[in-house]
């Protein structure tokens, strides 16, 4: 019996008092990783599936902005959501989606389709490759560190990711690949999807929509650069799907932080109908949908799960 349900449609009725959950996940990988156990697998991502399946109405998110703009949301709402353009997204988040008969949307970062590779992913899978038990990257000021263990090199990861995060796009890149240098590894090259990969995920019915072309943080951009990154990230998309690209997704994510209030007026003078945050909660009618709210529970036990599902419905 689903104990929760009722809970859940108490806290999301339909129409104008309804709330719209929408979960964020990055990566489903095909067998858990030693590095990162906690990262989503494929067996997770199938559990976590038949959960929403049993306790939500998942919609598409263009669908659900539009009920969620004029008061029309059914009980229990939810939209899934990915953010990157990671190859796993296609390979094996979108059968288990499938599987379940369930849509969701995926932001692409257009500049690192058809083997490109994300600055952060440089530093993991350095770290992780790396043959030394102690890597030295004083002459970047990033300091020593031990990588003997797994929890060493999750460490070692964490604190580079967190010096480096907030530097320009180029600089990061440039760091990043100096750090690929110094711990003597090959990089792997097939972390993201293709173009290709893209467009099939539209024509099976996954809604594409768009992350900026270099996945910067938008808030430290001049107003004319952030504008180019989601213009030309949203036109690759439109012109590669041969259909207007109407959904954004803020990289990184956390308001004031990583956007502005000028970032969200430039999303709104580019013919988005929406565009999701990393600020967790459930959005209501009347709140800004081009800040939809996001989170998904790190629980793997499915109560756990729900109950805090069911929170993050009242922090909304």
């Amino acid at each position: 019996m689903n104990l929760l349900k009722p809970f859940l449609h108490l806290a999301s009725p339909a129409g104008r008092t309804g709330r719209l959950s929408v979960l964020i996940f990055h990566r489903v990988l095909p067998v858990p990783d030693p590095l990162f156990p906690t990262e989503t697998d494929a067996r997770r991502f199938t559990e976590v599936c038949g959960w929403l399946k049993s306790w939500f109405n998942v919609l598409p998110l263009d669908q659900a902005v539009s009920r969620l703009k004029v008061g029309s949301l059914p009980a229990r709402a939810a939209c899934i959501t990915f953010d990157d353009g990671y190859a796993d997204n296609f390979q094996v988040a979108m059968p288990i989606l499938q599987q379940h008969g369930l849509p969701a949307t995926f932001f692409i970062a257009t500049g690192f389709l058809d083997g490109g590779r994300m600055w952060n992913d440089t530093i993991i899978e350095a770290i992780r490759s790396a043959t030394s038990p102690l890597l030295d990257f004083s002459l970047l000021n990033l300091g020593q560190h031990s990588i003997g263990t797994l929890a060493e090199r999750r460490a070692a990861i964490g604190a580079l990711i967190d010096q480096i995060k907030y530097r320009p796009a180029a600089e990061r890149i440039g760091v990043t690949e100096q750090i690929a240098q110094i711990a003597r590894v090959q990089l792997p090259q097939g972390l993201m999807m293709t173009s290709q990969q893209v467009k099939l995920m539209h024509q099976v019915g996954m809604q594409i929509g768009a992350h900026t072309v270099s996945h910067p943080i938008l808030a430290q951009l001049a107003d004319d650069q952030a504008k180019d990154e989601i213009v030309k990230s949203k036109a690759f998309l439109e012109q590669l799907l041969d259909e207007r690209v109407g959904l954004f997704a803020y990289p990184n994510g956390k308001p004031g932080e990583d956007y502005s209030p000028q970032t969200v007026g430039i999303i709104r003078s580019l013919d988005f109908d929406a565009a999701v945050s990393t600020q967790w909660g459930a959005s209501k009618h009347g709140d800004d949908p081009m800040q939809i709210k996001r989170f998904t529970p790190w629980d793997g036990a499915r109560l756990r799960f729900g109950v805090r599902m069911l929170g993050n419905l009242h922090r909304g």
